[in-house]
């Protein structure tokens, strides 16, 4: 399941995708808009500055604008900041990998080579999905099942 977390770093940033043109985005505004609780957003916001997402401008006609093109922020990407690995289980991560404590054998564990394939299949959306395709799919109309 994806986090709170995680939805809301999304949310915030199509939010802000589809602001590009106007002046940064006040966290209040943003928090109300998406309605996402503003203390939870102000860290999800500076994990992303953080990251080099973001920018971030203080005082009047302060607030945040993405630092990066739509098209570049992919889904795999902001999963990883707000939630970590994106394997379902540590031994299958690529970038979080730890070795399962109760694994006799890693070369030869089906449970393994099964989420590893979960994992490829998972991150070949998550990699290729930007902010930008999301924007797009919100203006789309059309029912996904």
């Amino acid at each position: 399941m994806l986090s709170k977390k995680t939805k809301y770093a999304i949310k915030a940033l199509v939010a802000l995708g589809k602001n590009r043109e106007n002046p940064p985005m006040q966290i209040v505004r943003l928090a109300e808009q998406e309605m996402i609780p503003r203390k939870f957003l102000e860290q999800i916001l500076l994990d992303m500055r953080n990251a080099g997402y973001l920018y971030s401008k203080k005082g009047a006609g302060g607030g945040y604008s993405l630092n990066k093109d739509p098209k570049d922020i992919f889904l795999a990407d902001i999963l990883r900041i707000t939630d970590g690995p994106i394997a379902m289980v540590p031994c299958a991560s690529l970038k979080f990998y730890r070795k399962c404590d109760e694994c006799h054998d890693e070369i030869t564990c089906g449970i393994r080579k099964t989420f590893i394939d979960v994992r490829n299949a998972t991150l070949d959306v998550l990699a290729q999905t930007s902010i930008a395709d999301v924007i797009a799919r919100e203006t789309d109309g059309r029912m996904i099942y």
